[in-house]
């Protein structure tokens, strides 16, 4: 329903709000509060398992549309996005789709006038955890994305270059993600893990081939330390040979403790961490090394133009194994180097990545694209 000098949005492509999985949910949650305090009307399409009709509820002010969708995994994520479009296809104003994987999709609202703005997240097509099948199903969508949508969102420079070998630079605009800077965090919620703060050092993220989980858990027990490097996320040891990997090549002095949901007990991690290590070999602003720069951390990320253009040159790189075991002798006990690697954390974070200034520039976009026909 229209309502007279109100600007609509709909967000596609995420599992929903309130944000409990991963960064594009997290900004859909910013961006939609964010907006509604502006006196936008904003709907945001969520995922739900189950069977059962859509629904509707309220969040913050964010209308939010439940999908339920009995199927598990990537082809429940598929089912997810087809009937959230079908529904979309009715809805007044703008529309912000938060990645490209099932961009065929999005063709229809092409067909029907709507205003799409897809941000194309990362080169997910590279990643080796996926298929052959798998893999031509997101080139194949990446380039209908490119042609199809009104316009495009890159989060990183590099995404932006390869962008323009599909579509014109002048229907692409960079917008990097935010985070939230923290400057305090309960050391208590280390106490279950038996951590003191500065007495370890973290790795977040999945343990999958492109993100060096094997290289820096090998490089890290390549001799005692007197420190504790922490591994979060979900290990499959008997159905996943990598993950044997990693825990067969663990010292005594590497600790496992799964996947952790807690959004402060993360932050605390990355507070009171002494290194954040970032492994990430494929893709854009990843959203937990941004977490880590506005958590002050010291941060050792794998050497690739997309780690070296978010921390910026006050991180430290490394390329191979050998590398990362040089990086753990040199700066585990050097307390002014690591001083300097937070603090230019600090400051990287607040040059690039403050919510504030990423959300007014969302805004400013979707007002640039929106649609003429619901000009007010």
């Amino acid at each position: 329903m229209r309502h007279e000098g109100i600007k609509h949005l709909a967000i596609l492509g995420t599992r929903g709000i309130p944000a409990r999985h991963g960064g594009f949910e997290t900004f859909a949650e910013k961006l939609s509060v964010y907006l509604v305090g502006r006196g936008w009307q904003v709907t945001v399409y969520c995922q739900e398992e189950g069977r059962g009709a859509i629904y509707e509820s309220e969040w913050q002010g964010v209308r939010l549309v439940h999908v339920p969708v009995k199927t598990a995994g990537a082809a429940g994520t598929i089912l997810f996005d087809w009937k959230a479009t079908r529904h979309a296809l009715s809805e007044p104003g703008i529309f912000l789709t938060l990645g490209y994987n099932t961009a065929c999709f999005n063709v229809l609202q092409r067909l029907v006038g709507q205003t799409n703005i897809i941000n194309m997240d990362g080169l997910e097509w590279k990643r080796e955890k996926w298929g052959v099948m798998a893999k031509l199903w997101l080139r194949l969508n990446e380039r209908v994305a490119c042609r199809t949508a009104n316009h495009l969102v890159a989060d990183h420079p590099e995404i932006k270059q390869h962008l323009m070998t599909c579509a014109p630079e002048r229907k692409i605009t960079m917008l990097p993600y935010g985070a939230e800077e923290v400057t305090a965090a309960d050391a208590a919620l280390l106490e279950p893990y038996g951590l003191l703060p500065g007495r370890f050092s973290v790795v977040i993220a999945r343990p999958e081939p492109e993100n060096s989980s094997l290289e820096i858990v090998r490089a890290f027990s390549r001799k005692p330390r007197q420190h504790t490097l922490v591994v979060l996320g979900s290990f499959y040891p008997d159905i996943v040979p990598l993950h044997r990997e990693v825990l067969d090549a663990a010292s005594d002095e590497v600790l496992f403790p799964g996947a952790i949901y807690s959004a402060p007990t993360v932050q605390a991690l990355r507070f009171h961490a002494r290194l954040y290590l970032h492994g990430h070999k494929v893709g854009g602003t990843n959203p937990s090394l941004v977490e880590a720069l506005g958590a002050g951390c010291a941060v050792i990320a794998q050497d690739n133009p997309f780690n070296r253009w978010v921390a910026g040159a006050g991180a430290v790189y490394f390329k191979t194994e050998a590398d990362c075991v040089d990086l753990f002798d040199r700066l585990l006990d050097n307390e002014q180097q690591l001083t300097d690697l937070k603090t230019a954390s600090r400051a990287r974070f607040q040059q690039c990545f403050t919510w504030p200034h990423i959300l007014h520039d969302y805004e400013q976009l979707l007002l640039g694209h929106y649609p003429v026909s619901e000009q007010e």
